[in-house]
């Protein structure tokens, strides 16, 4: 009943979006002043249809900019996109997987290919991008995760954030995200990583009748500017999310 309630959201509402988005882009251009909030809605009935509650601390940024967060789950999209709008930065083979590669072509998603003669092109989209007021997301360690850890930040993506032309004007925020699994379950319970593939998760993650929880940590802000180059943009945003996770685990849960 759930997969059925979700399907009918998620691809009900993506026809909606693709109908209005055929007049907003020759109107609007690059800018989505209406759009997002279709995302926003599908996220949020999302975890409502899941019955997976969301806590929040902290507040989202005012500033223009980009999130940085770390990476559990598939269940990450619906849970940071529920509360704001972002365009979320994926590996390019994500564009091609059936469902989710349609869904993320339709938000507006940035896809980047994981080669150096690429990089070039790939940090001016990201200013494009910026410099049109997206807010950008990426998640740092380049790979989900079993939720029991934050892996080390990978650097690359920060370096476009330190472009002449709007270096002074972009903020990075740091956000943490800690699943709680259902009563009774493996601590991982909502992790998705190494070779678990997503139909068999998402079932699993269906399945329990009351489920669990995720809370979602907004750090300060860190102004880029602010930072000397990328790898202190980089540990500096990591630090502040490891912290943020392992405070929020609980120590007699914590996976070993």
């Amino acid at each position: 009943m759930r997969a059925l309630a979700l399907s009918i959201l998620v691809f009900g509402c993506l026809v909606l979006l693709l109908l209005i988005r055929a007049v907003e882009r020759p109107v609007y251009g690059m800018a989505r002043p209406i759009t997002p909030h279709i995302t926003r809605f599908v996220c949020r009935n999302a975890l409502r249809i899941l019955g997976l509650r969301l806590r929040q601390t902290g507040s989202p940024m005012t500033h223009n900019g980009a999130i940085v967060a770390n990476h559990s789950s598939w269940l990450d999209i619906f849970t940071l996109n529920a509360r704001q709008s972002f365009y979320f930065v994926s590996k390019s083979e994500v564009a091609r997987w059936p469902g989710i590669g349609w869904l993320a072509r339709a938000t507006g998603t940035v896809f980047i290919e994981r080669n150096p003669a690429r990089a070039r092109a790939q940090t001016l989209l990201f200013q494009e991008r910026l410099m049109a007021g997206h807010r950008l997301l990426f998640f740092p360690e380049g790979t989900s995760t079993d939720g029991m850890q934050v892996l080390p930040f990978k650097t690359t993506l920060f370096e476009a954030f330190f472009a002449p032309q709007i270096k002074d004007d972009i903020w990075i925020q740091p956000v943490a995200v800690v699943y709680h699994p259902p009563a009774r379950q493996d601590r991982r319970f909502y992790g998705w990583w190494g070779d678990m593939d997503f139909a068999s998760h998402l079932l699993t993650t269906l399945m329990p009748v009351r489920q669990g929880s995720v809370e979602t940590i907004f750090c300060a802000p860190v102004r880029v500017s602010g930072t000397a180059h990328r790898k202190d943009l980089a540990a500096t945003c990591e630090r502040s999310i490891r912290e943020a996770h392992r405070a929020a685990l609980d120590p007699t849960d914590r996976h070993r």
